[in-house]
């Protein structure tokens, strides 16, 4: 059965549909353990019109798929690249808890809740800036 997929994978067209399909499935994933960890419902809040946490979820979209990228870039196997990646989101996860940690005048969650826009900034920019960091570290 190993042989059979990994055939099938060595296909180009099979194998990105393969890796892209895994990719988004897990986003989804991701989006909605960060979404039980935040104090606020990311896709009402959006709905409502605020800036900020649209920022914030852009953040952590983009970080979670550029930890993939790198992940898929520089592992030979769909179940490496997975496990790499999965490892990648445990550390920008760990950035979000400790951003929040080093904030002790207010909190994050509270201040993107009430769309405060410099917040939300500094949230997409630390989830996009991470991801690159930690991109270089699944390689």
């Amino acid at each position: 059965m190993h042989e059979e997929v990994n055939q099938l994978l060595s296909n180009p067209y099979l194998g990105a549909l393969a890796f892209f399909s895994v990719a988004v499935v897990t986003v989804v994933v991701f989006l909605t353990l960060f979404e039980i960890v935040t104090k606020y419902n990311d896709w009402e809040e959006i709905k409502r019109g605020n800036v900020s946490v649209a920022m914030a979820t852009g953040g952590k979209i983009f970080g979670i798929c550029n930890v993939f990228r790198f992940a898929i870039l520089n592992n030979d196997s769909l179940i490496r690249s997975l496990m790499w990646a999965g490892f990648g989101f445990i550390l920008l996860m760990a950035a979000y808890f400790i951003f929040e940690f080093l904030t002790p005048y207010f909190k994050i969650d509270d201040e993107i809740k009430r769309d405060n826009r410099a917040v939300g900034l500094l949230s997409m920019m630390i989830s996009v800036s991470l991801s690159y960091v930690i991109g270089a570290c699944v390689t």
